[in-house]
């Protein structure tokens, strides 16, 4: 199970096996390079944790320790959540502040008790099984044992069609689940399994006194956020796009730190997606020490080899990207600040405005709207704008995040996966619930806080750079900031036709005004022409014959997809590629090659990068 995520933590692994139970972890060395080997017992070895990730305020926590009488062995971040777990029982995830997963063994009473961060900046799955449970932070080490026989779940894949990402807590796989951000998970031989959450991002609203103390406690948050996400024992970085987000954690590393911030990008040579000149740009003005390329890449042999790189189908192709640069980046540094996290927070997507700008009609006009819309066959003009006019405000959230599955509502699924999963306004309607009592604009940031900022954003950074073996850290997440974000009400987010307002107002001392004037430009790549060019013999191939994705894929209704994709009728391109994702993946999965790391590094194919 180590072995099939070396990846993770290249440098050292360890393991504890006793009556009943085995733990065993990969690490990537961070804090306490030489002492922090894992797993780490308090003072009598009747207690045992492995640890995944970094506790900030680990020090703080250390000393509070210390004073109730507790010894130390290492000055490792983990062990702290040990001694933390003597003092303060299940409620250590209280005191915790920063990305974890752990997993403590308690012996004296023969139970397990496992811990995620609050957003889910780090993964863990379980599968509970004959009366045990087995946990992995990624499912290819639940197929490194031959008791588990990998079962694609129909439901799964009708999720991951709909939002390229399967939302937890479901896994690709039958019987496997993923532990929820903000959850703890516990067991013993007579209770089983038992799960509960222990943080919610929701927030009663609170108004500043004046928009200028609002401004005042959000630049000492950032700070403070930033400031504490330095510690390192090794090399340290940052990504930056020249964007809002990026450009604030790397203004922040500038000033707290007494060297140049080695900051990172990725470009491509078609303008529309090139970032690197605005990062190139916002490095000189941050005076950083910047490395950027402009990548040529050999876009199918990357493609296979990305997919191979997650252990579930994975469908946003920004992965790309963020690979190529946590490539680069790896090559100078072992950890790397990312900027993830803002838009959620503060209202940066143009989704949010594109929803709250459009108009909700009466319920009647949206039921006639809605009937005659599904009447039409899918592809007929004036279909979509029938089928919008019918949709609810929730509804029109939801259509920007997901793709409908099923062939009447022009999704390809088979009509027996598509059955599995019901409407996806109900599937997301808890979340919205959780934030009843606020305003519309708040409540969908709630949302994608809680469900595409864990299964899309950080499932891909978190992927993505464990696969060259470099830890992301992402500050604009830090809990006070995201308690303090959701409490504000939506008039300080967004206003004057753009979100980030307060954002904005907090960062103008400190980030160059080029980058505040900048339009927003997402971390996209060419996908569209890519299906129609290096990608389109993929596509060729399902069309023809693949008995992979058969099974969940309805072929008539692909070849309407592709066809009017190829002739330019319409942009199918991110619903082309979840199927040419989950036909690979498939096929990685039957071969055996997802148990075991098969994707390349920069060290491994010839150069295709050319300096920007």
């Amino acid at each position: 199970m180590c072995d099939a995520i070396t990846h993770r933590g290249p440098d050292d692994w360890g393991s504890f096996v006793a009556s009943g139970v085995a733990l065993g972890m990969r690490r990537l060395s961070i804090i306490d390079v030489g002492g922090g080997h894992q797993p780490i017992p308090n003072e009598d070895g009747s207690i045992q944790i492995v640890f995944n990730g970094e506790i900030y305020n680990h020090r703080a926590l250390r000393e509070r320790l210390l004073a109730r009488g507790h010894v130390f062995r290492t000055h490792s971040d983990t062990e702290t959540i040990v001694h933390g777990y003597e003092e303060y029982g299940d409620d250590v995830v209280q005191h915790l502040r920063g990305m974890f997963t752990f997993a403590i063994w308690d012996a004296p009473r023969q139970r397990l008790f496992v811990g995620r961060d609050r957003v889910g900046i780090k993964p863990l799955s379980y599968w509970e099984h004959d009366g045990g449970v087995a946990f992995c932070s990624e499912l290819r080490s639940l197929l490194a044992l031959p008791r588990f026989s990998p079962e694609v779940a129909d439901e799964a894949v009708a999720r991951f069609l709909a939002f390229g990402y399967v939302p937890d807590p479901l896994t690709i796989f039958r019987g496997v689940k993923k532990l929820p951000p903000g959850h703890v998970l516990s067991w013993t031989a007579a209770q089983g399994v038992k799960v509960a959450r222990y943080w919610r991002p929701e927030q009663p609203e609170r108004v500043p006194a004046s928009e200028g103390e609002a401004i005042t406690e959000l630049r000492r948050l950032l700070a403070d956020a930033v400031e504490s996400h330095l510690e390192s024992e090794v090399p340290l970085g940052a990504f930056l796009s020249g964007g809002l987000d990026s450009s604030t954690v790397v203004a922040l590393m500038a000033k707290a730190m007494n060297r140049k911030v080695q900051t990172f990008s990725i470009g491509f040579e078609e303008q529309e997606f090139n970032e690197a000149p605005d990062a190139a740009i916002a490095a000189e003005l941050l005076g950083t020490d910047h490395t950027s390329l402009i990548v040529h890449p050999d876009v199918d042999a990357l493609f296979d080899g990305l997919v191979a790189a997650f252990d579930e189908p994975f469908g946003d192709s920004s992965a790309i990207p963020t690979y190529l640069v946590s490539e680069l980046a790896r090559r100078t540094v072992t950890v790397s600040l990312s900027g993830d996290g803002g838009d959620e927070l503060f209202g940066g997507y143009t989704r949010y405005l594109d929803v709250l700008e459009r108009r909700e009609w009466p319920r009647p006009v949206r039921a006639m709207a809605d009937a005659v819309g599904h009447a039409l066959p899918p592809g007929t003009f004036g279909r979509g704008r029938l089928l919008d006019i019918g949709r609810s405000r929730r509804g029109r959230y939801t259509s920007t995040v997901a793709l409908p599955p099923r062939r009447t509502d022009g999704g390809i699924a088979r009509d027996h996966i598509a059955a599995t999963t019901g409407n996806f306004e109900e599937f997301l309607a808890p979340l919205f619930d959780g934030a009843k009592g606020r305003d519309f604009a708040t409540q969908v940031t709630f949302v994608d806080l809680q469900s595409y900022l864990p299964g899309d954003i950080l499932t891909k950074v978190d992927r993505t750079t464990m696969a060259v073996s470099l830890e992301a850290r992402v500050p604009l997440l830090d809990h006070p900031l995201i308690e303090f974000a959701a409490a504000l009400p939506s008039s300080l987010k967004f206003r004057d036709g753009r979100g980030k307002h307060l954002f904005r107002k907090a960062i103008e001392a400190f980030v160059p005004p080029v980058v505040l004037t900048r339009p927003k430009r997402g971390f996209a790549v060419p996908l569209a022409a890519w299906m129609r060019g290096p990608l389109a013999h993929r596509l060729e191939a399902i069309r023809r014959d693949s008995a992979r994705s058969a099974r969940f894929v309805d072929p008539a209704a692909l070849e309407r997809v592709i066809h009017e994709h190829q002739s330019g009728r319409r942009d199918h391109s991110p619903l082309l590629w979840n199927v040419i994702v989950l036909d690979l993946w498939l096929g990685h999965l039957a071969s055996g090659r997802l148990a075991r790391r098969t994707w390349p590094t920069l060290a491994d194919r010839p150069a295709t990068q050319g300096a920007a």
